[in-house]
């Protein structure tokens, strides 16, 4: 079992990236810039809190498949906006994208985060026909602890949720630098005040507890830079759900936010391998 200084170093990426502040920097100037040239439906309201709003940024493409994406930030910070910058390779591909935001601690649980997910979804699949948005093509992507969500989407039971989704409601799930165990980040240092979760509850919020009904194909990624924690829980999650894995897209070179980046750039193949989920009809 890692010390608790270990477990800050394994897991507190930002703190390994000095220049992370000059980086968020970028991501909110290009983010900016896509929606100022990209057409979408800001803020539209999924739940009852404020935070339950997404973008959805639509493409001229009739019957669109939809790609969700989740942020990151320790589920304590960062935004919806900061990761526009996202949606422009896949609009121009004729992808619609939806990024939503959720409630970050310490004022919201981690349960409580899912349960919003949960509900941006439900709300996806009733009004996507109303832009033209096909929902028999819906996959999740999510990096760091959007993964966690993302993964945690895969897993739900959707009719259990609501009677009116159907058990297949997502194609699959592309996760990048996932956290998939939260045991660890119960105990780290730098999260746990934030977090405030005892064991039993990071076990109930963690992936790797559970096992989709469906075989939804699961793609993962994790940079080639980050820690071996980080890596270990990539591969973590392909043990558990090895009956919908499909397969890990190496990130030679990449820190943590670096990872991500790769997802929205159309040379990369992280964003070839998303694009093929997308276009198969479930």
């Amino acid at each position: 079992m890692l010390t608790p200084e270990q477990l800050d170093q394994e897991y507190n990426a930002r703190a390994a990236i000095p220049d992370h502040s000059q980086i968020f920097d970028r991501w909110c100037v290009d983010s900016a810039k896509a929606r100022s040239e990209l057409r979408y439906e800001a803020n539209c309201h999924f739940g009852p809190s404020p935070a339950e709003t997404l973008d959805l940024f639509t493409t001229r493409k009739p019957n669109a498949p939809l790609l969700v994406f989740i942020h990151g930030g320790y589920w304590r910070a960062l935004d919806k906006h900061d990761f526009s910058f996202l949606a422009p390779a896949f609009v121009h591909a004729g992808v619609a994208v939806a990024i939503p935001n959720y409630g970050l601690a310490p004022a919201t649980s981690v349960k409580e985060m899912v349960l919003q997910m949960l509900r941006a979804f439900s709300w996806l699949h009733r009004n996507l026909p109303r832009f033209d948005i096909d929902r028999r093509r819906i996959v999740v992507a999510g990096h760091s602890a959007g993964a966690h969500l993302a993964a945690m989407m895969l897993a739900a039971d959707w009719p259990r949720w609501s009677h009116e989704l159907p058990a297949d409601l997502l194609s699959g799930a592309v996760c990048i630098s996932g956290l998939y165990d939260l045991q660890p980040l119960a105990r780290a240092p730098f999260l746990r005040q934030d977090l405030k979760l005892n064991d039993k509850q990071a076990r109930l919020v963690s992936p790797n507890r559970y096992l989709p009904k469906v075989a939804g194909r699961l793609v993962t990624a994790v940079g080639g830079n980050e820690s071996s924690e980080f890596k270990r829980q990539n591969r973590l999650i392909a043990d558990a759900w090895s009956h919908c894995f499909q397969q890990e897209v190496p990130l030679p070179g990449r820190h943590h936010l670096a990872a991500v980046e790769a997802l929205g750039d159309s040379s990369q193949p992280l964003f070839d391998v998303t694009l093929k989920l997308l276009e198969t009809v479930r």
